[in-house]
């Protein structure tokens, strides 16, 4: 039996379906990303698990425990909020231990796992220093180790690295995930940062209006997306509208402008109007073995990467080129693209009925 389970979920505010019968299954000491865009549904799931919101329909079982309709303080789950909602009369100490106060232990054994909490979080000798005195980075870290100091069953976080810096927030991807498995918190995050999701998570369920587009590894739902939404959502992607010809075993032929592009369905079953999907990492420059011609209409330089866009018969190119020290083709200049029929998807246009 999975550690926590939600069966049937929906949330509806009059009118309007915030979730729609969602089911999603976690297991003990895993890493879980809710992502999507805002309003998707992924902070109402949160909320729902945590008990700040009662679900319309469907329960949600901890354990094996029926927690639906327990309060928030009798579930055994900490929660890490995008604010932080540090207290700021008090001492880093006393926040971490506001908790376990609360809970009446004992000063001695409170004084003991405010300072696990605090080493565990690289925060030692800061226990005396109040929120204002502290880096946003610092007060992120006091909110986690209150959230571990209560040993919660469950950790909930809600975008809490929103307000950091993009460097920071790199930083913080990797120690708050080495935290998580050394301590084996099964933990959920909610975010819209496809990188942190990536980055963290042991799967990644992608929402959409609502509803669960894709549950899979962070490889899985970059490489092998299973909706429309998906494909588009996480990560750049190039996208071609085109007619299937005919399936062959192990391709389907798509008429693409004036291209027949040979893409791999893996099996699945794919006809009608589909949109074809490559990454624009797989695309490459190239001279004889070209698949398609097209102009530089843009060029960015990012550091790591050449980001162009290409104007081609197929439409409009993004191609990304790893920076190898000589810069590509200025603005204006002809080129081939080449990439490999394995580097393509597929997906009928109304949904995930086949997918490469």
């Amino acid at each position: 039996m999975s550690f926590l389970t939600l069966q049937g979920i929906s949330k509806r505010y009059g009118d309007f379906t915030a979730i729609e019968q969602l089911d999603l299954s976690v297991e003990r000491g895993e890493f879980l990303s809710l992502l999507g865009p805002s309003g998707c549904g992924k902070t109402t799931t949160l909320q729902m698990i945590a008990g700040f919101v009662a679900p319309s329909t469907g329960r949600v079982t901890l354990d094996g425990r029926d927690i639906t309709q327990l309060r928030p303080e009798k579930r055994g789950i900490g929660v890490v909020f995008q604010s932080y909602a540090l207290f700021p009369h008090m001492t880093v100490a006393a926040n971490v231990g506001f908790g376990l106060e609360m809970r009446k232990m004992p000063r001695a054994q409170r004084a003991e796992r405010i300072s696990e909490a605090l080493a565990l979080v690289r925060l030692s000798g800061l226990d005396a220093r109040y929120p204002k005195e502290l880096s946003g980075g610092q007060r992120q870290r006091v909110a986690i180790a209150r959230a571990i100091a209560m040993q919660p069953e469950l950790l909930l976080l809600d975008e809490p690295m929103s307000n950091l810096d993009a460097k920071l927030r790199e930083e913080m991807h990797i120690e708050l995930r080495a935290i998580q498995k050394r301590l084996g918190i099964t933990t959920i995050l909610v975010t819209h940062d496809q990188v942190e999701a990536m980055t963290m998570s042991d799967r990644i369920a992608v929402m959409h209006r609502g509803t669960i587009a894709q549950l899979s590894t962070p490889f899985d739902a970059y490489e092998r997306p299973a909706t429309p939404f998906a494909s588009t959502f996480l990560g750049r992607t190039n996208s071609l509208a085109g007619e299937v010809l005919r399936r062959n075993p192990r391709c389907a032929e798509v008429a693409v402008a004036t291209t027949t592009l040979h893409v791999p369905h893996e099996g699945r079953e794919v006809a009608g109007s589909v949109h074809v999907y490559i990454r624009p990492e797989k695309m490459r420059l190239a001279n004889g073995d070209a698949r398609v011609h097209g102009r530089i209409a843009t060029r960015v330089f990012v550091g790591n990467q050449w980001l162009l866009v290409v104007d081609t018969e197929l439409g409009r190119l993004h191609v990304a080129q790893s920076n190898i020290g000589a810069p590509p083709p200025e603005e204006g200049h002809e080129v081939g693209l080449a990439w490999t029929d394995d580097d393509l998807r597929v997906l009928t246009r109304e949904g995930a009925h086949g997918h490469a």
